[in-house]
């Protein structure tokens, strides 16, 4: 459980990409690196601790376009069908959807910014649902303004960028020509919205070192070079117990 609101912001770091892009692993290397360094850490899953209504949209999903569900793996390969469905009247559907995860995506991360923690992770951010929409279309475009004006940006946005043949053979659950569109919509919606860094497809150690270099001009550490981090904490107020969410 984090405890919650008694100092200062936290600081808030989000990581988004394509199924199969390495999110997991980079999250769980940050946290623990922050965590060596004496640092408090929460880490959020966007889809069940901030988006609405997600069990009616999983089930709706089931019933209405009968794929698969769970997740997949090299050795057990799926076929979702959910996201991946790029009707007029679906995208329709996910913008009113949206809009009102905007909405709950504000209320969740401004009270978890106020929580007594050093660092906020979210595993995918808002951003990982506009990257489902046609961003090439001037009206979605305006769409993904204006729910990025909705919500707090994090310190740290990460998209990781990723081959998306690769992604799927780690995680083969949608086709790869959609993967291959919403990896451009990444892309597309970095330079949209702006505030995003793209990490490019390295090795996880490289990208690993990347996240830790961008964590260390934006978290509020202070350089050591006795740390082979190159990072320490800084001092944190002592005087106020942790209250559980």
């Amino acid at each position: 459980m984090c405890p919650r609101i008694q100092r200062e912001y936290a600081k808030f770091v989000s990581f988004s990409g394509i199924d199969g892009a390495g999110k997991s692993t980079q999250i769980n290397n940050l946290r623990a690196h922050l965590e060596d360094l004496g640092l408090s850490v929460c880490v959020f899953q966007f889809w069940d601790d901030v988006a609405t209504l997600t069990r009616l949209r999983e089930s709706g999903a089931r019933a209405l376009f009968k794929g698969d569900s769970g997740v997949g793996s090299p050795s057990a390969p799926i076929n979702r069908r959910d996201k991946n469905v790029q009707s007029w009247p679906m995208t329709c559907v996910r913008m009113c959807i949206y809009l009102a995860d905007s909405v709950s995506t504000t209320i969740f991360v401004k009270r978890a910014l106020r929580s007594r923690v050093d660092v906020i992770i979210f595993d995918r951010y808002i951003f990982d649902e506009l990257a489902n929409l046609n961003l090439q279309n001037p009206v979605m475009q305006a769409f993904a303004r204006l729910i990025t004006t909705l919500v707090p940006m994090p310190d740290v946005a990460c998209i990781l960028d990723a081959d998306p043949a690769a992604a799927r053979a780690r995680k083969p659950e949608y086709p790869l020509d959609f993967l291959t569109t919403c990896r451009q919509s990444y892309l597309s919606l970095s330079d949209l919205v702006g505030g995003m860094t793209v990490v490019p497809p390295m090795s996880k150690q490289e990208v690993e070192s990347e996240i830790l270099r961008l964590a260390t001009m934006a978290l509020p550490f202070r350089a050591d070079p006795l740390k082979t981090s190159g990072i320490v904490p800084p001092i944190r107020p002592s005087d106020v117990d942790p209250i559980a969410l």
